[in-house]
C-alpha cells in the first residue's frame, strides 16, 4: 500500500512530491525501503503544508540555520553567494547532503540538489551505515550525526515519522511542531542534518 501511495506522489510535480518521487525511485535502485526514505526526507526538510508534514526540496542549511527557497534557482544562488563568502558547510536538497564532506561525489552544486541524484546519494549513504544489519533506525541516527545524544534524538523522531507511515496516514497526523528546528514551518529555522562521510569515514553529514 505504502508502495502505491508514493507511486502516486511520483506523479506529482509539486516541490514536496519531487522528493517523495526521488525517494521512491532510489528505493526501487538500492533496495532501501521506501518508507525509510521517506521518513528520512520528512525528518530531514519537513515542513507543514496544510494539514500534513511534506519533504521540500529547495532546502538550505548553513551554520545550523535553515532556509526554505520556493524554487530552485532561488536556493542554488543562495548556496553560491554562500559558497563565495567563504563557507562550505552547508546542507542541501530533500535529504540534506552536506557540501563540504560529500561534494565531492556529485559533478557541480546544481547536481546536489537534484532531487534524484539527492535521494540516491542519501540512500547508498545510508546502506554503508546500516552496514547489512538493517536496521535502518539506528542507520538513521547515525546519518544525523556521529554524536551518540544527538542521534538517538534524532532517531526518536525518525521512528514516530517511520510508525506514522506504517499506518498508511503519510504525515496527516504529524505534529506541526517536530522539535527539529529546520522541520519548523517557517522560512527559516536552525539545527540540521545528516553526517559527512569523508573518504568512506564514517563521519558526522553536516561535521558534528
Amino acid at each position: 500500500m505504502l508502495a502505491t501511495a508514493v507511486s502516486a506522489m511520483a506523479r506529482s510535480a509539486d516541490p514536496p512530491g519531487l522528493c517523495e518521487a526521488a525517494a521512491f525511485r532510489a528505493a526501487r535502485q538500492t533496495e532501501v525501503p521506501v518508507a525509510v526514505l521517506h521518513s528520512l526526507a520528512l525528518t530531514e526538510t519537513g515542513r507543514s503544508l496544510g494539514p500534513e508534514l511534506r519533504p521540500w526540496p529547495w532546502t538550505i542549511n548553513v551554520a545550523g540555520e535553515g532556509h526554505w527557497f520556493a524554487t530552485r534557482a532561488e536556493a542554488e544562488h543562495f548556496a553560491s553567494e554562500t559558497l563565495l563568502s567563504g563557507q562550505d558547510s552547508f546542507d542541501v536538497g530533500c535529504f540534506q547532503i552536506n557540501y563540504r564532506w560529500h561534494g565531492e561525489h556529485f559533478s557541480s552544486l546544481r547536481e546536489m540538489f537534484d532531487p534524484d541524484a539527492n535521494a540516491l546519494y542519501a540512500a547508498r549513504f545510508l546502506q554503508t551505515l546500516d552496514a547489512g544489519a538493517e536496521d535502518w533506525s539506528r542507520a538513521a541516527g547515525a546519518y544525523h550525526s556521529a554524536v551518540a545524544d544527538r542521534a538517538e534524538t534524532y532517531r526518536a523522531r525518525f521512528d514516530r515519522i517511520l510508525a506514522d507511515l506504517g499506518k498508511g496516514t503519510p504525515s496527516s497526523h504529524l505534529p506541526a511542531s517536530t522539535g527539529f528546528p529546520l522541520l519548523q514551518p517557517g522560512a527559516t529555522g536552525s539545527g540540521g542534518s545528516v553526517v559527512p562521510v569523508a573518504h568512506g569515514a564514517s563521519l558526522p553529514l553536516i561535521g558534528y
